[in-house]
């Protein structure tokens, strides 16, 4: 599986031609009940699980899930963890080859792209695991 997202990382690409930026009830229709790998700059960058009421859990792939919700704020869509007070906000825009968030909507700044959807559970570890 893991061989296989690698493959697909390598082989997306940026969001290409102009797409309008999702609305919290698109973005809403289009997460919730899935788990979506992102990739950033052709590396695997990390995982989300979107639930119902707007929940999420977020791992870097290295086991450790961060709870939280997202909540839309003007045209963006922010992302409020339990481990951090600062929202984390995105404008978000639907392609051809699935999602592209670009953060705080800044050009310049971080954009992830949708690599894999998964109809599985994150691997997310309990806490001290191995302590």
């Amino acid at each position: 599986m893991i061989r296989r997202f690698l493959i697909l990382i390598l082989l997306s690409a940026g969001p290409g031609a102009a797409q309008s930026v999702m609305t919290a009830d698109e973005f809403d229709a289009y997460t919730r009940g899935k788990t979506l790998y992102y990739g950033f700059d052709g590396i695997a960058y990390g995982v989300e699980r979107y639930m119902g009421g707007r929940r999420v859990a977020w791992s870097y792939l290295d086991g450790d899930c961060k709870e939280g919700i997202w909540y839309p704020q003007d045209e963006q869509i922010c992302f409020l963890y339990d481990d951090r007070p600062d929202p984390q906000c995105w404008l978000f825009v639907d392609t051809p080859r699935g999602l592209v968030a670009r953060f705080e909507g800044d050009p310049e700044a971080t954009e992830l792209y949708e690599a894999e959807q998964v109809d599985e559970e994150m691997v997310c570890f309990g806490p001290d695991v191995g302590s």
